[in-house]
């Protein structure tokens, strides 16, 4: 269900690297929710960092779409980069296991395995 590896990075380096290698692959970061920042802002220490990107390739979020629109719910995908007891980590939820809700599943499970392929190449070059 999840993809989550270790690295020997300070999460400032694995966040550099990883927007770079999102952008090589093809796909665009729609948006980095730092949550430790927005937590602290609301008043709540977290203790840990933690940023969560939304990544998307357009064409392959397209045809996922056009197959069932229902999966906007699970749609764009998220690569976190967090700390874990002072080790960095960097993971995500295989789209494979969100797909499996649909009712096209076959179809889409296809296109799962290219997005998450793509997703852990991504990961692996980061950290």
């Amino acid at each position: 269900m999840q993809y989550i590896i270790e690295s020997k990075k300070n999460i400032e380096e694995v966040a550099k690297s990883l927007e770079e290698n999102i952008q090589k692959a093809g796909f665009g970061i729609l948006h980095m929710h730092n949550l430790e920042e927005t937590m602290r802002n609301k008043g709540v220490e977290l203790g840990e960092a933690c940023r969560i990107y939304e990544i998307c390739n357009p064409k392959l979020a397209k045809e996922v779409l056009s197959i069932d629109m229902s999966m906007n719910m699970v749609l764009p995908c998220r690569i976190s980069v967090y700390t874990e007891n002072k080790i960095t980590k960097i993971g995500m939820i295989n789209p494979s296991t969100l797909m499996q809700e649909s009712k096209h599943v076959q179809e889409l499970l296809l296109l799962a395995d290219i997005v998450e392929s793509q997703a852990k190449e991504i990961i692996n070059l980061s950290s």
